[in-house]
């Protein structure tokens, strides 16, 4: 695709919390990284609400190996609880995405320039992220550079088809959909030779109701259109960091 991108994430640890094993404090991570994380990562490099970033596949590099860790979770109304958090250990992923225009936002019709767009997308992934990144939660910071999908070598290769389970596939937010209501969405992912092709939002069949939410509202005066920010960046020959 015209506007693809295609980066590689790495850290020391991962945590793609199942929400299953959230009962009590505990925390287990999914195997794999989930569609809803990898975008997550993706919004961290680049995002503006005038566009959806779409996961097209992930590739497993590293063997999926698990390590459990004792933690205290912040008791902001006091206490002292120990809780086990399981997470990934030395992780790393080729990751292939593209993004869409938001159909349900035309007030954002004056930034849609898809060249000027994809242009910041590819410079802030070659700068590490425009934010923060992080490999499912705040504490496995994550470090982000180019790469060609499919290169270099991974555990996986030949490995064959790994069967993953009901997983959590992503959210459907209001912004993004034209509902007022915030939605979960659920799938049964295949990993075959360590390649994950996700299937788009659209597809999903299993969809849950979580709350009613209403779309965060974006106008000329909270929101820098692309042609603007990219002349900004390009004089200053760089990133220039949100925070």
């Amino acid at each position: 695709m015209r506007n693809q991108v295609e980066f590689e994430v790495y850290g020391k640890y991962a945590l793609f919390t199942d929400p299953a094993t959230k009962v009590g404090g505990e925390k287990l991570s999914y195997q794999v990284p989930t569609y809803q994380a990898l975008k997550g990562i993706m919004e961290s490099i680049y995002w503006k609400p005038t566009i959806i970033w779409i996961i097209d596949e992930v590739r497993i590099m590293n063997a999926i190996k698990m390590e459990a860790k004792g933690v205290r979770p912040i008791e902001y109304k006091g206490g002292n609880t120990l809780a086990s958090y399981t997470y990934l250990k030395d992780v790393r992923y080729q990751v292939r995405a593209h993004f869409v225009f938001n159909r349900h936002r035309p007030d954002l019709d004056y930034d849609r320039n898809e060249h000027k767009h994809h242009k910041i997308a590819k410079r802030s992934i070659k700068a590490g992220g425009r934010r923060d990144v992080f490999l499912g939660t705040r504490e496995c910071v994550a470090y982000v550079e180019p790469c060609k999908f499919g290169e270099s070598e991974g555990f996986y290769d030949g490995y064959g088809d790994i069967h993953l389970g009901t997983m959590i596939h992503g959210l459907n937010y209001p912004d993004e959909t034209g509902l007022d209501m915030l939605e979960t969405r659920l799938w049964n992912p295949i990993m075959r030779d360590g390649y994950i092709s996700f299937i788009k939002p659209a597809d999903c069949e299993i969809v849950r109701p979580i709350k009613k939410l209403r779309p965060k509202g974006f106008s000329k005066d909270n929101l820098e259109p692309a042609e603007e920010l990219d002349k900004e960046l390009s004089r200053e020959g760089g990133i220039r960091w949100d925070g």
